[in-house]
């Protein structure tokens, strides 16, 4: 299938007698997929070899055994089986391997919601928070077009300084590459008036948000048919 697979010396050692930076995990690790070759990525897939060969082996010559990825892609359950070596566990892997890289390979992105209006934020969190039993502290990060690029749940439970804190917000912020955030927290009482937790924790995280290059554009408090802005109420 590959001369460079074809070429490789072969060798029974098993993967945890290799050195660190020969070993299929640890190079995934350090130098990411794009540095592996098809076979070392098998081989993390497969997890384990068979008697007489490691994993490396084993899946050197599963690719071998097609003429092409493209062949090895249309595999069956049953042409995989007749591979020595390879029994339902491992075939069942490979497919089930495949199939989602086919699905990830395809997928849309989903439609970009745009939080241009505190009417539409808070209309957005709405949805999301409104009849929950329990507390969600939900933050919408956003680009500079205000297009969210990321939602997540931060905390479940109340929201207070021991629990809520403005780095593990921000934490995300960055990672996401966000211009600004939204925020929002439910409170299930129904009532959507701020508590003064819910005040001083929007100060704290318009202040980082100030020193992060960061805006904190709105926090919202979703109750039973209503949301409080505090932005609108001058908290920050």
């Amino acid at each position: 299938m590959n001369e460079e697979i074809k070429h490789l010396p072969a060798t029974t050692q098993m993967i945890r007698h290799m050195p660190e930076e020969m070993r299929p995990r640890e190079r995934l690790r350090e130098y990411g997929a794009k540095a592996l070759p098809d076979y070392e990525l098998l081989a993390i897939i497969l997890r384990t070899g068979s008697r007489g060969e490691n994993v490396i082996q084993m899946a050197m010559r599963i690719l071998n055994h097609f003429d092409s990825l493209y062949a090895f892609r249309h595999a069956t359950y049953e042409e995989l089986l007749a591979i020595p070596g390879i029994g339902p566990s491992k075939a069942l892997t490979i497919i089930a391997s495949i199939a989602l890289s086919e699905r990830l390979f395809h997928a849309k992105r989903e439609k970009t919601i745009a939080l241009t209006s505190g009417q539409i934020a808070g209309e957005y969190f709405m949805k999301e928070l409104q009849g929950l039993e329990q507390e969600h502290v939900v933050v919408a990060f956003v680009n500079i077009k205000q297009e969210v690029i990321l939602k997540k749940t931060i905390f479940i439970g109340s929201l207070d300084s021991s629990v809520a804190h403005p780095r593990e917000i921000f934490r995300e912020a960055v990672r996401a590459s966000a211009a600004h955030l939204f925020i929002a927290h439910n409170h299930p009482s129904g009532n959507a008036e701020p508590s003064q937790a819910d005040i001083e924790f929007t100060k704290r995280l318009s202040e980082c948000g100030q020193l992060m290059g960061i805006d904190v554009m709105d926090h919202f408090i979703i109750g039973d048919g209503c949301y409080t802005s505090l932005k609108r109420r001058g908290v920050f």
